[in-house]
């Protein structure tokens, strides 16, 4: 019996989707600053550890969002797809927001999703929709200067862990129908206010 799995911990709690013989089941774990020790039980609890071979593809929220939280599930799910040779696809955390609140993108037009990070300003990227679909316009980014900074409407990022879990589940559904590669390499997390250049 094949199945697929989504997850996204780029906020304090841990959601994670999977179908299963065309049965969508997701769930939302409240981890915090617990997730190292709570995660791989949380994805056990939805799919035991015995059967993660009979997985075909993953997704994951790749961020922004909090460090830590971001990368662990970022790098279990590629690890997951370079040992088990699946395809992985990675959908940015506001992304997904947009992707949630398309209706309302329609009415107001581009927008920037972003979240507030107290004294260092605000970590944003710009949306669209596009043809029926949405676009990322600016990626995600520090603006030290904070949301004055942006030209036009801006939402504060709210993220629901299980939604956005399950919206992954479905755009991978969508990726896999097109026979989309997905090689786990491609997929990173977003580190905006890394302090380290990017080459």
């Amino acid at each position: 019996m094949s199945c697929a799995l989504a997850l996204h911990s780029c906020s304090d709690s841990f959601g994670l989707a999977l179908l299963d013989a065309g049965v969508v089941r997701s769930a939302e774990h409240p981890l915090g600053r617990e997730l190292s020790r709570g995660l791989l039980h949380a994805v056990e609890a939805l799919l035991p550890a015995e059967r993660w071979t009979q997985l075909q593809w993953l997704a994951v929220a790749t961020g922004p969002g909090g460090f830590t939280g971001t990368r662990l599930s970022v790098v279990l799910a590629r690890t997951l797809a370079q040992q088990l040779a699946i395809p992985l696809w990675g959908w940015g955390s506001f992304e997904l927001i947009a992707r949630r609140r398309a209706k309302d993108l329609s009415v107001q037009g581009p927008l920037w999703i972003g979240q507030t990070l107290p004294r260092r300003g605000v970590v944003a990227g710009q949306y669209a929709l596009v043809n029926g679909d949405v676009e990322e316009l600016k990626v995600p980014r520090l603006h030290r200067q904070g949301w004055e900074a942006l030209d036009g409407t801006c939402w504060e990022a709210e993220m629901r862990p299980e939604l956005d879990a399950q919206l992954l589940l479905q755009l991978g559904m969508d990726a896999a129908a097109a026979a989309s590669s997905g090689p786990w390499q491609l997929v990173l997390p977003q580190y905006p206010t890394s302090p380290v250049a990017a080459p």
